[in-house]
């Protein structure tokens, strides 16, 4: 049984005092989700729990990048599978408090096929259970607070979580809707709504459920491209869910959560960073009052692309901010141990070197639009 689903405690624990499931979940706040650690709980109630939940995820592999501001952690799952997070740590400046942030996958592969990105390239094998999503989470807290994971300025405990690992969160909406509530519990996480970030390529049934939640989480849609003819080969969901029906169901977001929108927008040389695409998309999300991420491309394993050269960058950051867009360019992080956007599982099952026939089939037949763009 998964000690973070949210009917488990209160079933094991049902004839118990009530102070019984604060204890439990406080250990499991804290990293700790093996009862034989909760050593405030009676011995017998521990062994009862030990016997009935699922036993913790094993930690497989730990890799560190950008002087120990990265890590990226593989843990095991339930039949053998493996899924990897990663802890990004940020410390105090002189104009922003220190931030940890806990980058967590919510499914074991992808099945949505986005030819950039290593993970949709090593397909689908199964969804996440709530536990295996937060246990990415908890087990950051319990490095952190170890001093595992110390550096100068840092902060001893998580202070906020992207939904942007492995796999589409809201093709696993109730596992991803569950971690959220369990995250701003204040007998979870007691995380701020705030601090928490579920993305989307744009499935808008669940965008419209999140919507009808109240939870004032941000939602970063990623977007890739300008217009359906690209979005249709970048992010194939765009032939399901077309521009002009997931830019409703956004707006509809922000009207009911006050929240601003990000559009994350991945730069790819020769492909959607022409000076035409970066006019149609600040005349697409101009009035919006949202904020665009332009993220270089992350060389991958089996993709032919990379980003374009930072003058350009700059350049196409520079046309939206114009059109009165606020723009940022993403300083990727963790490259060089696969835990960049986009590299999650890059090692795992598409380190081959070949390039995928999905990758080639989108190369081809994008090159005609940037050529398009190029032109305008």
């Amino acid at each position: 049984m998964d000690a973070y689903d949210p009917g488990t405690l209160p079933a094991l624990l049902a004839g118990e005092p009530p102070y019984r499931l604060r204890q439990v979940r406080s250990w499991l706040a804290r990293g700790i989700d093996d009862p034989a650690g909760m050593t405030d709980l009676p011995q017998e109630l521990r062994e009862r729990l030990g016997a009935r939940l699922a036993p913790a995820p094993r930690v497989l592999r730990i890799s560190t990048a950008d002087g120990g501001l990265t890590r990226k952690v593989l843990l095991e799952c339930g039949g053998g599978e493996a899924v990897e997070s990663v802890l990004m740590l940020y410390p105090r400046t002189s104009g922003r408090a220190a931030r940890a942030t806990v980058c967590i996958s919510t499914q074991a592969g992808c099945a949505l096929g986005c030819p950039f990105c290593a993970t949709g390239q090593a397909g689908f094998r199964r969804q996440l259970t709530v536990g295996e999503i937060l246990r990415q989470v908890t087990v950051m807290q319990r490095l952190l607070a170890a001093g595992e994971a110390a550096v100068p300025g840092a902060v001893d405990h998580v202070t906020n979580v992207v939904f942007m690992g492995m796999g589409e969160p809201l093709a696993n909406l109730d596992a991803t809707v569950a971690a959220v509530r369990w995250l701003v519990d204040q007998a979870g996480l007691g995380l701020s709504a705030r601090s928490i970030t579920v993305s989307t390529v744009g499935l808008v049934p669940g965008i419209r459920r999140l919507t009808g939640l109240g939870l004032p989480i941000t939602l970063a849609v990623s977007l890739h491209a300008p217009d359906d003819r690209l979005r249709d080969d970048l992010v194939p969901v765009n032939r399901q869910h077309p521009l002009a029906e997931l830019l409703e169901a956004c707006r509809g977001y922000r009207a009911a959560t006050g929240r601003r929108l990000t559009f994350e927008y991945v730069l790819i040389d020769g492909v959607n960073a022409a000076m035409g695409q970066a006019r149609a998309l600040a005349a697409l999300v101009g009035d919006m009052g949202c904020h665009v991420n332009l993220i270089p491309m992350n060389p991958t394993p089996a993709v032919p692309w990379t980003a374009p050269p930072v003058p350009a960058q700059r350049a196409f950051a520079g046309v939206l901010e114009r059109a009165g867009v606020p723009t940022t360019i993403r300083r990727n992080r963790g490259g060089d141990i696969d835990a960049a956007c986009g590299q999650l599982y890059a090692s795992y099952a598409v380190a081959s070197g070949k390039v995928l026939p999905a990758a080639v089939g989108a190369a081809e037949r994008v090159s005609a639009v940037a050529a398009d763009a190029d032109r305008r």
